[in-house]
């Protein structure tokens, strides 16, 4: 059962979480959770299915937050182009590039909850969002985006391997990768240069921290 099978996920998402801007981005308000134990638990509760990945839509990670933060600070980095928001989970990423002059943007996350949340979050925020439910991580090159966007999605091995891989194809392909990771274990710094540096409220039952240091990156030419 995923949130396809539940008739209105947009009431479920709008019923147990809050409107609220996001800390670091008051520009934006997207739906957010208070905790993050009672949303996971009453969405399992609400598929009737246990051992479901957490809500990662539900909440403005540090990562999302920083790099919403430089594309509204930085518009020429998404104006006038086709964006890629992957691991997009509440779609904050994506609305601001939107907010931020670009033509298009995709926004993908395999949790179908994410996509409910990132089209909602959109619609309040009075931008369009193309939302794409699919593993895009095996996608080649193929000049559909001119920007791509990346926000804490290197907390896990695999993926974070995957996920460079996509990016460095893209990048030598001439996109713009902007990466917002604060410190993730599988962050790959090393082939990465640092743009700019954050200090982001975050949520402590999530993040063990009320604030957390936080940055945004691209590749190094010299990994390309």
């Amino acid at each position: 059962m995923t949130a396809t099978t539940i008739a209105d996920p947009q009431s479920f998402i709008r019923a147990n979480t809050r409107l609220r801007s996001v800390p670091l981005v008051p520009e934006i308000a997207v739906f957010l959770a208070d905790e993050s134990v009672p949303i996971w638990q009453q969405t399992e509760d609400e598929l009737n299915e246990a051992g479901l990945p957490p809500p990662f839509w539900a909440f403005a990670w540090a990562g999302g937050q920083a790099l919403a933060r430089y594309v509204l600070d930085h518009p020429v980095t998404v104006r006038d182009r086709h964006v890629l928001d992957i691991a997009s989970g509440s779609g904050l990423v994506g609305i601001a590039a939107m907010k931020a002059g670009a033509v298009g943007v995709t926004v993908s996350d395999i949790d179908p909850f994410a996509i409910a949340a990132a089209e909602l979050n959109a619609e309040v925020n009075q931008v369009h969002l193309t939302s794409c439910g699919e593993d895009v991580l095996d996608t080649p090159p193929n000049g559909r985006w001119q920007t791509i966007l990346a926000g804490d999605i290197f907390y896990e091995g695999d993926t974070a391997t995957r996920a460079f891989a996509f990016l460095a194809d893209h990048a030598r392909a001439g996109a713009t990768i902007l990466i917002g990771d604060p410190g993730r274990t599988f962050l790959p710094k090393a082939k990465l240069v640092r743009l700019a540096d954050y200090h982001v409220p975050v949520t402590r039952d999530l993040e063990d921290a009320e604030i957390k240091h936080t940055a945004v990156w691209t590749i190094s030419q010299d990994c390309l």
